[in-house]
C-alpha cells in the first residue's frame, strides 16, 4: 500500500466513523421483529408448539419437547428485545444463530433453498418446478369462478415452498452481528462499554 493510498484509507475511516454503527443497527432492527413474531406465535400456541417439537411422525421428533419449545420461545423473545436495544448483541446472536441452524436442518432442509416457489429462479428443485402447473391451475379456477382482481389486489398468488432461504439469510445476518456487535453509538453495548472502560476516580 502506497503512502497516498494509506492516507486516503485513514481519512476515509475517519469520515465513516460516525456512521459505522448503522449497518449493525439495520441488521438489528430488521431481525428484532422477525424473532419477536416467531417467539410470540410459539408462546400463544405453546401446547401446539410442544406437540410439534415432539411428534416423530409429522413434527420435529425432538427429545424433551417442552424444554426445547420453551428454550426456542424464550430465545426468540429475549433475543428480539436484546437486538432492539443493542444489548449483549454478540452473546444473544449465538443462540439465535443456533436456532436458525436447527430450523434450517430440521424443518426446511428437505424442501431445498427457495422459501417461495419460483421455477425461474436459481436452485429450483423438482418440487418448485411442479408448483408452476399447480399455481396456473389455481389461478385459472379463481379467474373463472372468483373475483380475481379483488383477490390479487394485495399481491399475486404464490406457492410457499418453505425452503431454507429465510433461515439461512437470518443465520448469515446473525454471524455478521457476532462480528460487529451492536454498533458504535447506536447500541446499549457501546455506551455500557464506554462507562465500564472509564477509570475509577
Amino acid at each position: 500500500m502506497t503512502h497516498a493510498t494509506s492516507r486516503l484509507y485513514v481519512h476515509t475511516q475517519r469520515l465513516l466513523t460516525p456512521v459505522d454503527g448503522l449497518p449493525a443497527l439495520a441488521l438489528r432492527l430488521y431481525l428484532a421483529p422477525i424473532f419477536w413474531m416467531a417467539g410470540s406465535n410459539k408462546l400463544a400456541h405453546f401446547d401446539d408448539t410442544v406437540t410439534w417439537f415432539g411428534n416423530v411422525e409429522w413434527g420435529l421428533g425432538l427429545p424433551l419437547p417442552t424444554l426445547m419449545a420453551g428454550l426456542a420461545t424464550a430465545t426468540e423473545l429475549l433475543g428480539a428485545l436484546l437486538l432492539l436495544a443493542g444489548l449483549a448483541t454478540r452473546m444473544i446472536a449465538v443462540p439465535l444463530a443456533i436456532t436458525m441452524a436447527v430450523a434450517a436442518f430440521t424443518v426446511h432442509w428437505e424442501f431445498g433453498w427457495q422459501a417461495i416457489a419460483d421455477p425461474a429462479a436459481p436452485f429450483a428443485n423438482e418440487r418448485v418446478m411442479a408448483s408452476a402447473d399447480k399455481l396456473a391451475a389455481a389461478r385459472s379456477l379463481l379467474q373463472e369462478y372468483g373475483n380475481y382482481p379483488w383477490l390479487t389486489a394485495s399481491g399475486k398468488f404464490v406457492v410457499l415452498n418453505n425452503g431454507i432461504e429465510f433461515a439461512a439469510t437470518y443465520f448469515i445476518m446473525l454471524l455478521a452481528l457476532m462480528r460487529t456487535g451492536g454498533g458504535r453509538y447506536v447500541s446499549l453495548d457501546y455506551w455500557v462499554s464506554r462507562v465500564t472502560a472509564r477509570p475509577a476516580s
